[in-house]
């Protein structure tokens, strides 16, 4: 996360480690660095975890492993530093040593929002210069040698997540149900090939299901009432991961999507398990601040820690109704999370499959949980409880149905670049970083 900042470090084994604590020279060989210039800026809707994604699958296939990546273009100029630690933070899912970003103005701006004195940023920024290390995108930026290069304009990223079991098997959400009854259809182990979906997403592994057995229902009873399970049920949603949950425009945003879901008469069915594990004490500060998090409480995504929770397996048990269904009639179920890591076994041993995706998505696709997806356009019925499949197309289904009984679809709750800068604005301020840091 260092990396973001401008503070080049990465992680190390147990013998380097050891070999530092006692001092003793630790030899290496000199990396290859990666250049990836990034250009153009992100639309609207887009978010950072869209990026980060995109970033993995790209790096992933160009292999880094064992190398450094360096970040530079005129793109990075409207990357807050927030987003840039989220990419940094990512490395050991696209496999390289480090991803490092130069410092330069944003940098700067970050360092006087938590807090440090102008005199200590002055400092900083004037030995930066005097030693050509500090990046000013106002001035012409001279060519650099590196090992190999990548490029992607901002502009060509789309909305997406990554799974059912790997972080680098990106989907944009378009594609989203073509992808999922692939990965039905498809062998276990075996590469996807399917005509209706591009190249980029070969690779995700499949789940064997019988064409006979992919409209199966799993019925059960959940508190009292009937309810029911298909492949694809989202069964836990996780606003999760020590980046995703510290980016103020991500969380903020989620928050507005919560808001607005609950101005709409949408909320999350109580079968589903969703948590929120902010990345600092921060996060909790500039929610409240902000007058949001109850529209997150309301939603089921109350506070529950901080840090990591179930992006390493720490969800906790799923209801024991919902696990005997699952595991009684071989359900497929999902777990939607905004985590690094979703291999298999390792978010929840019933789920089976898991996505990566940003926090606000991962709200949308617990509050998908409000309809039935048997027929698209369905409506919700009181009588008959069933889970949102993680296969529903955003742009042309209802998440559910509002209090005025119409539907509500995904661009009903999305909020703009605009209205998330001016809760950032108003609710992200540089006294919660030090009352913070000072306990």
């Amino acid at each position: 996360m260092i990396d973001g900042l401008g503070v080049a470090g990465w992680g190390v084994g147990g013998i380097e480690a050891e070999a530092a604590m006692l001092g003793q020279p630790m030899s290496m060989v000199l990396p290859g660095v990666v250049g990836f210039k990034l250009s153009g800026k992100l639309h609207d809707g887009v978010t950072a975890t869209d990026m980060v994604l995109t970033v993995t699958q790209m790096l992933r296939k160009h292999g880094v492993v064992g190398k450094f990546v360096e970040f530079y273009g005129d793109g990075m100029a409207g990357l807050s530093l927030a987003d840039r630690a989220t990419i940094a933070n990512m490395s050991p899912e696209y496999g390289a040593t480090m991803g490092f970003f130069p410092v330069d103005h944003v940098t700067l701006q970050y360092l006087k929002l938590t807090g440090r004195s102008d005199e200590i940023v002055s400092m900083i920024e004037a030995y930066l210069c005097s030693h050509k290390m500090f990046v000013d995108y106002n001035e012409t930026q001279q060519e650099r040698a590196y090992s190999s290069y990548l490029q992607l304009d901002l502009a060509d990223v789309e909305p997406c997540v990554s799974g059912p079991k790997r972080p680098h098997d990106r989907v944009p959400l378009k594609e989203m149900k073509a992808y999922w009854h692939a990965c039905l259809d498809n062998n276990v182990g075996f590469k996807i090939r399917h005509r209706r979906l591009c190249c980029n997403h070969h690779e995700s592994l499949g789940f064997a299901v019988p064409k006979e057995e992919q409209n199966k229902v799993a019925k059960f009873t959940f508190n009292g009432l009937p309810a029911e399970l298909k492949h694809g049920s989202v069964v836990i949603a996780a606003i999760t991961s020590c980046t995703n949950t510290s980016n103020p425009s991500v969380m903020l945003g989620t928050a507005l999507v919560a808001k607005k879901a609950c101005e709409l008469g949408l909320e999350v069915k109580p079968w589903i398990k969703t948590s929120l594990a902010s990345g600092s004490g921060v996060v909790t500060k500039y929610l409240h601040q902000s007058g949001l998090q109850k529209y997150l409480n309301q939603q089921g995504f109350n506070i529950v820690g901080y840090g990591c929770t179930t992006c390493i397996g720490n969800s906790g048990e799923l209801d024991e109704s919902v696990a005997s269904a699952i595991s009684e009639n071989d359900i497929i179920d999902a777990a939607v999370l905004s985590g690094n890591r979703n291999f298999e076994g390792r978010v929840h041993p019933p789920t089976k499959a898991n996505y990566l995706a940003s926090p606000p998505l991962v709200v949308a696709y617990a509050l998908a949980g409000t309809a039935i997806q048997l027929i698209p356009f369905m409506q919700w019925s009181s009588k008959i409880r069933s889970c949102r499949l993680i296969y529903i197309h955003f742009e042309k289904e209802p998440i559910g149905t509002g209090n005025d009984g119409k539907s509500v679809y995904f661009k009903d709750i999305w909020p703009s670049n605009e209205e998330i800068a001016q809760v950032v604005q108003s609710s992200v301020l540089p006294d919660m970083f030090k009352s913070t840091l000072m306990g």
